[in-house]
């Protein structure tokens, strides 16, 4: 009985309906296999609050929304480095995503497929917007000095993403009335134009910039002209007080082309030419005038520089921002520019101008757990076969994430120099590391800083307007020699403290809000007991 049930059993189900079974959506690396072609694109950009949301449902939330002009369909259509028609790419639509995230007014990107039929699939861009309305007095402090302005900064203009900025401000250096404009997509194209007027207590600075630049790793060429006209008061520190000041109007110009080359699948190669005009004059200024007055420059030369890099990209996520989605680059850099200044060309002096650059991304460990950047800069000038003006720092940043909310940040920096022009210091204190120290308190020829810091980002959200982290820190560090203020170098310095960060989920002017107290543990009783810094920046 048995087996004739099972003969009748198997009778019926070959003669039952097949039942369907949906098959599995195809993955990005599938379907870029299968040569799929992008059909339409759809545009879904949020707006600052999602009020479907009850705990963003509400009237403040949703009279802000109201207020807000949302960024147009068609400026993050603009953006994309893909259309309709063309082959699938997880690499373009990964980098069409970083390009849309380095917007300030917007808040994150995702691009994903949402449809597969017949070889054509239909992509959803989704971005959310933040307020860039800013009508605001500011208020910061850092080594004992205080900041503040007064400005009203609009950076996605009806919703175009251009920017305007009207400020008043006041900080250590100048009072400045400002007048800017940037547009990064001028007429809809990848030109940017950015232009600038200040007139500041000490003089007054204007700046024209209009360049097509290597929007993206694959951009095949670049070209721009760049000039600035600025003239002010600069001052010299020691121990955190102004030493000597002299007046300086500096003048630059420049035009270069660039073109750009895939060397492998991961490495690109660009080649960038171009002529530079850089003057800089010197005068004697009062209360307190300058010891020794810098000597006036005129450079004027024609330089090339080649530079290498990867497509080397990986997303984090509370690293140097808090709950933010980070574009951090993994891979390795390298950049030489090389300039031959002449009398002939108009220059007051021969001499090679050389600038360098490069930097490098380890990860290691279960999870890259561990991080390793290096970094490297060096810049000089040789005339009559010697060093000028010359300087090299290198840096090394090390991340340990041993929890998801808790990492261990480190940093060693070191500066060294040689002949520097008389209107340039290497300064450490409250504002570049020492954090319990005033601004610009130590001057030489030479410097090293050491930053060990434990970084806590909690799930706290605070009035669904800042993600709240914290940070406990020890910093040291020294220079060495004398440098062109004259003073001593008060040895090696130390300073702990406790900080409290602030990441700004709905608003497009800087990332990270600070606020650090810092004690001091070492320098003269001139120094307070307790440092103060408050300020905003684009990290933790």
């Amino acid at each position: 009985m048995g087996a004739v049930r099972g003969m009748v059993l198997a009778g019926w189900l070959a003669l039952a309906p097949a039942v369907a079974v949906p098959a599995p959506a195809p993955t990005p690396e599938e379907l870029e296999a299968a040569g799929a072609v992008i059909g339409s694109i759809t545009i879904l950009n949020g707006d600052v609050f999602d009020t479907s949301l009850p705990e963003e449902n509400r009237p403040l939330f949703r009279l802000a929304n109201k207020l807000h002009i949302e960024t147009r369909p068609e400026v993050v259509r603009s953006q994309l480095l893909f259309k309709e028609g063309d082959r699938y790419s997880v690499s373009t639509l990964r980098e069409s995503e970083r390009i849309l995230r380095s917007n300030n007014y917007l808040f994150d990107a995702r691009i994903a497929p949402v449809a597969y039929h017949d070889g054509v699939v239909d992509l959803e861009v989704r971005t959310r917007d933040v307020w860039t309305l800013k009508p605001a007095f500011n208020f910061g402090r850092k080594g004992g000095k205080n900041e503040s302005s007064f400005e009203f900064e609009e950076s996605n203009l009806l919703g175009l993403g251009k920017q305007i900025d009207l400020s008043h401000s006041r900080d250590v250096d100048r009072d400045s009335n400002l007048i800017h404009y940037r547009d990064p997509h001028l007429f809809g194209s990848w030109n940017r134009l950015d232009v600038a007027y200040s007139s500041n207590s000490d003089g007054k600075l204007r700046k024209f910039r209009l360049d097509r630049p290597f929007y993206s790793l694959h951009t095949p060429w670049s070209a721009g002209i760049d000039l600035a006209d600025w003239n002010r008061i600069d001052s010299r520190y020691d121990l955190g007080e102004v030493v000597d000041k002299f007046r300086h109007e500096e003048q630059s110009a420049e035009v270069f082309g660039g073109w750009s080359a895939q060397l492998s699948d991961s490495w690109i190669r660009r080649l960038t030419v171009g002529l530079s005009y850089q003057r800089d004059r010197f005068e004697a200024a009062n209360d307190p005038a300058a010891a020794v007055l810098p000597m006036n420059r005129k450079l004027v030369y024609p330089f090339m520089e080649l530079q290498l890099l990867q497509d080397a990209y990986e997303e984090r996520r509370n690293q140097d921002q808090i709950e933010r989605t980070e574009d951090f680059y993994a891979g390795t850099s390298l950049r030489l520019r090389l300039g031959y200044a002449s009398e002939s060309f108009g220059s007051d002096r021969n001499a090679i101008l050389l600038d360098a650059a490069a930097s490098r991304s380890f990860g290691f460990g279960d999870d890259l757990k561990h991080t390793l950047v290096l970094s490297a800069d060096a810049a000089t000038r040789i005339e009559q076969s010697e060093l000028r003006n010359a300087q090299l720092t290198g840096t090394a940043r090390f991340y340990w994430r041993f929890s998801a909310r808790h990492l261990f940040y480190a940093l060693v920096s070191s500066t060294v120099s040689d002949e520097l022009d008389a209107d340039r210091q290497i300064l450490l204190g409250g504002d570049n590391g020492l954090r319990g120290y005033p601004l610009r308190y130590q001057d030489g020829t030479a410097s090293a800083l050491l930053t060990l810091e434990h970084r806590i980002y909690t799930k706290y959200y605070l009035f669904r307007l800042f993600n709240v982290g914290g940070a406990v820190f020890f910093d040291m560090g020294r220079t060495w020699g004398r440098g062109n203020a004259g003073g001593a170098s008060q040895g090696l310095l130390k300073d702990v403290g406790v900080g409290l960060r602030l990441g700004s989920s709905r608003s497009a002017f800087g990332n990270v809000i600070h606020i650090d107290l810092a004690m001091p543990l070492d320098g003269d009783d001139s120094i307070d007991n307790l440092q103060l810094l408050v300020g905003t920046k684009r990290s933790f």
